[in-house]
C-alpha cells in the first residue's frame, strides 16, 4: 500500500489585501525537493503550501512542505486472501464403495 510522507521545508506569510503567500525557503530543502521526470528527463521542483490553523510565533500563516511516495507492506492478517473458484461441473454420483454398503 503507498502513503504519502510530508517533509516540512519553509514558511510563509500572507501578504496583506492580497491572495498572495510570501514563502522563503532554504536552499539544501530545495535540492531535495527536486525530481526528474523520466519520460522526459527534466527536472522539477514541486511543493505545496498550505494554511496553518494559526498563525505561528513570527506570525507566518502557512507552512510549505513537498510529499513523497512510500511503499508499505499491508499486514499479514489485513492481506485478502484469494477465493476459490467453486467447482462448476456436476460431478457423477457414484457407486459407493463396497465398504460403504450397509450389508
Amino acid at each position: 500500500m503507498a502513503t504519502f510522507e510530508k517533509h516540512y521545508i519553509g514558511k510563509g506569510t500572507q501578504v496583506e489585501n492580497y491572495d498572495i503567500v510570501k514563502v522563503v525557503i532554504p536552499v539544501e530543502f530545495i535540492e531535495e525537493a527536486i525530481f526528474e521526470n523520466k519520460k522526459d528527463g527534466k527536472r522539477y521542483l514541486s511543493f505545496e503550501i498550505a494554511k496553518m490553523k494559526n498563525p505561528d510565533k513570527f506570525d507566518r500563516t502557512h507552512t510549505c512542505y513537498y510529499q513523497t511516495k512510500v511503499q508499505s507492506e499491508q499486514p499479514a492478517d489485513k492481506v485478502p486472501e484469494k477465493q476459490k473458484k467453486a467447482d462448476k461441473k456436476k460431478k457423477k454420483k457414484s457407486e459407493p464403495a463396497e465398504d460403504d454398503l450397509p450389508f
